[in-house]
């Protein structure tokens, strides 16, 4: 853990239970992995943790015993207990909870699963808890919202992930070439992410070429590249934790046909959006800027999704930048949010182009983390 981490740690965990306080709770039981980790900086393929007023419990099992000690050792005293699984993980954070005796305890609802909030509560109900057993209360992005504003060591991570991508991707034209297969490009992408430092593909890396590029999450294919064909390519890479994306959108040969014109307007319409972002743009006035320039240019129904997305410890989360917030508000993007500009224009039995880069907000506006030659 570097040095900054511990007061990160603090920071969050302190920020987290005023906003336990304002949703009147007592307490949260954290089961989104991403979560815990940047509440208490553990990650792993299990765990759990219970925040309340004055203590957080890391619920960890055997296999991470020894990663969890050693973390809590370089954490200010007391600041975080771990508790060690003995039997499974719901009976030891049924064990913690009756430690805590009766009050209103959060529950991430999108994380936790029906089944297991019914085994909780009916455990708690039991007559073992002889202070009065805890109320379980569902929860909605608690620890989220935090996470879409990104801290000065979080911002340094995406600062330097967003170069190194950069920089790899300037390698990719290279690799786009008649006769290679999707598959093959998609190889070498993942293996040049890992080279430039990355530990890993943030997702399953996309080369979808000629026809393929309409389907929006194409999978790389058999297919091989013809010259005439327009590739779309979309990867990304894990940082110190933090995911970063990107796509381009190259041509294999001379850049011709239908899709020119429909490239020229997608990069207008991410120009525009990116024109737009700044602190107090609301998400779908960002996404209306990309929208706007494709529908002037005929092209508003070849443009289903979002404009972009938040980045950070998960490749999608807060902000949504989209027209339909949906269960999101629309509330304004403020310095430190991180996310992509992505418009795209997909066109069935002809192909599609989605340009896509990532972008921090700063007082000014934005800054782009990414910086790679459009392409064509």
């Amino acid at each position: 853990m570097n040095a900054a981490r511990p007061v990160a740690v603090a920071r969050r965990l302190t920020a987290l239970r005023t906003d336990l306080a304002a949703l009147d709770l007592d307490g949260l039981v954290v089961t989104h992995l991403p979560n815990l980790r940047y509440l208490t900086g553990f990650s792993g393929t299990a765990g759990a943790a219970v925040v309340s007023g004055s203590r957080c419990r890391l619920v960890i099992d055997f296999r991470y015993e020894t990663t969890a000690r050693a973390l809590v050792a370089d954490l200010p005293s007391d600041l975080i207990e771990v508790h060690l699984v003995e039997r499974t993980y719901d009976d030891a954070l049924v064990d913690v909870l009756r430690g805590i005796g009766s009050g209103k305890i959060g529950i991430e609802a999108s994380s936790m699963t029906v089944g297991r909030f019914n085994r909780l509560t009916s455990a708690l109900q039991k007559p073992e808890s002889a202070r009065g057993s805890a109320l379980l209360v569902p929860t909605e992005r608690v620890v989220e919202r935090r996470r879409a504003v990104k801290d000065s060591s979080e911002i340094d991570i995406l600062r330097e992930a967003g170069r190194r991508l950069s920089e790899m991707a300037r390698r990719v034209p290279g690799m786009v070439r008649e006769g290679r297969t999707e598959l093959d490009i998609a190889a070498d992408i993942d293996s040049a992410i890992r080279q430039a430092g990355f530990e890993r593909p943030a997702f399953e890396t996309i080369v979808a070429g000629g026809e393929n590029g309409a389907k929006p999450h194409a999978r790389p294919g058999k297919r091989q590249l013809r010259v005439g064909d327009w590739v779309v390519l979309d990867f990304g890479g894990i940082y110190d934790g933090y995911c970063v994306d990107l796509t381009r959108t190259l041509p294999v040969g001379a850049a011709g046909s239908e899709l020119s014109r429909v490239a020229s307007a997608v990069l207008e319409a991410h120009d525009a959006a990116i024109e737009a972002v700044r602190p107090g743009a609301r998400p779908s006035e960002i996404d209306a800027a990309a929208r706007q320039v494709l529908a002037s240019h005929g092209l508003a129904d070849a443009f289903g999704h979002g404009t972009g997305h938040g980045l950070g410890l998960e490749v999608h989360e807060d902000p949504r930048i989209s027209k339909l917030p949906g269960a999101l508000p629309d509330e304004p993007v403020v310095p430190g949010m991180v996310f992509t500009i992505e418009p795209g224009a997909y066109l069935p039995g002809l192909g599609g182009v989605r340009i896509e880069d990532d972008v921090l907000v700063v007082e000014s506006g934005c800054e782009v983390l990414t910086d790679v030659p459009i392409g064509f």
